[in-house]
């Protein structure tokens, strides 16, 4: 049984309220606080050592990443983070600079976004750092962005480039909120996911939420330098996103970039006619992040991705605990 699998398992039967307007199953929560025109936003999310991060990454990219994550999740509801809380997990023999720091990145990511740090929880665990972090955020009830929107005919987006991750973006990654803040603003966004996981697993969960299929375009995926270069590494040959290149380790920067996860950039669709001018306004609004019209959202539940070869259905894979 894997993440996912359990996930299903278990909020099943969940009990629910009033004020819940969106519960499992997306980026957030969504809650009814009494507001007459926005929801609450609710996320948790959590880093485990030697899962999320090694024993010897610096502690500051430990914290921000922590919050990160969350942060990331809040960017694909279109909303705004305000306050965060902690809970961190630490061995008996834990030392106390190393924990200081955990907390200085945290702190200068959750200032940059104008995040209130508000408490938590301390408690100890075995043998590693575990940090979780509940995050509350808000979205306006009529730019809330959720992964069950997308439409047959749907123009399919991503920002930036994917793949990789492990060379260092895994802890170094903008959260997109300004940028889904004004694609909200400016356009009507159907549905929208973070990929976390990886563009495979993460488009399915949206797709799965609308109901609906999808078909990319191969050419069309970004694919990231970091895994155009392990790729170079590692057999000696120029790589290539659309050539089936020889893989490094069974994995060809294509798949890669499907398949490695953290890339933490917005999946999202738009209506097709929207595709060109979003485009545009996009390079002057946002000139040195990419973004790509990589597919469409067809009828029916298959993935499929076209190339001057044909075409095949998507790979399974992106990452999955306990998989």
């Amino acid at each position: 049984m894997n993440e996912f699998e359990l996930i299903h398992r278990l909020t099943r039967n969940l009990p629910t309220n009033a004020a819940v307007v969106t519960g499992p199953g997306d980026d957030c929560a969504v809650l009814d606080c009494g507001a007459p025109d926005r929801w609450l936003l609710f996320k948790t999310d959590a880093v485990v050592q030697d899962i999320h991060f090694t024993r010897d990454t610096p502690p500051e990219k430990v914290g921000r990443k922590a919050l990160a994550r969350c942060l990331s999740d809040v960017a694909a509801m279109a909303g705004v983070p305000t306050a965060a809380v902690v809970t961190l997990g630490l061995p008996r023999a834990f030392q106390l600079r190393p924990v200081e720091q955990i907390y200085a990145g945290m702190n200068r990511l959750a200032r940059a976004h104008t995040v209130a740090i508000v408490g938590g929880e301390t408690t100890t665990h075995p043998d590693r750092v575990l940090i979780s972090v509940a995050l509350v955020g808000w979205v306006e009830k009529n730019r809330v962005v959720r992964r069950s929107g997308a439409r047959v005919g749907d123009a399919l987006f991503v920002t930036g480039t994917l793949g990789g991750s492990l060379a260092g973006k895994h802890l170094d990654f903008e959260p997109r909120l300004a940028e889904a803040r004004w694609l909200a603003e400016h356009f009507a966004v159907h549905a929208m996911i973070d990929l976390s996981d990886g563009l495979a697993g993460d488009l399915r969960h949206l797709l799965r939420a609308s109901g609906v299929g999808a078909e990319l375009l191969k050419t069309a995926i970004p694919i990231s330098r970091a895994a155009r270069e392990r790729h170079r590494a590692g057999s000696g040959a120029e790589a290539s996103g659309d050539s089936s290149p020889r893989p490094v380790g069974g994995k060809s920067p294509w798949l890669a970039a499907l398949t490695d996860g953290e890339d933490f950039e917005l999946l999202f669709t738009v209506p097709s006619k929207a595709a060109v001018p979003l485009l545009d306004a996009w390079r002057q609004q946002f000139p040195k992040l990419r973004l790509s019209c990589i597919g469409k959202i067809t009828a029916g539940n298959t993935v499929i991705v076209r190339d001057k070869h044909g075409s095949q259905s998507l790979p399974e894979g992106g990452y999955a605990h306990f998989a």
